[in-house]
């Protein structure tokens, strides 16, 4: 295993079935698979932008057109959903979960909305009715 190789062949095992597959039609040569998902594990768990990846996983274009056909198209959803079903099958999930409740109060002007004081429209309709 080289150290881009991120995914276990159990994984990959998982997850081959639900990815795009060629579609015969002549042109350019169909990216595989299996590194473009490489390609796009690796440049989540080290924060790079697209155009510092690393070129073993090819043209960063090619890998983020990858990336992002899947996720308009939702297959990253269905992936995530078959490796939880298979996670929490195996006992590996725990689904407890945990809520905070915290109160942070900041000043009225630490925010940046703007608020309406009056001014000018206030002092207007005072002398309005004054008279």
């Amino acid at each position: 295993m080289s150290r881009f190789q991120k995914l276990s062949d159990a994984q990959w095992s998982l997850i081959e079935g639900m990815l795009p597959r060629p579609t015969g039609r002549k042109g350019r040569p169909f990216a595989d698979a299996r590194l473009m998902v490489e390609g796009i594990v690796y440049r989540y768990r080290t924060g790079i932008a697209w155009r510092d990846l690393p070129a073993v996983f090819g043209p960063w274009q090619t890998v983020w057109t990858w990336h992002h056909r899947m996720a308009t198209e939702g297959i990253w959803d269905r992936v995530l959903a078959k490796v939880i079903a298979a996670a929490d099958a195996a006992g590996m999930v725990d689904w407890s979960i945990s809520v905070d409740s915290t109160i942070a109060r900041t000043h009225q002007h630490a925010t940046n909305t703007t608020r309406l004081t009056g001014g000018w429209i206030k002092l207007h309709e005072s002398e309005a009715r004054a008279a």
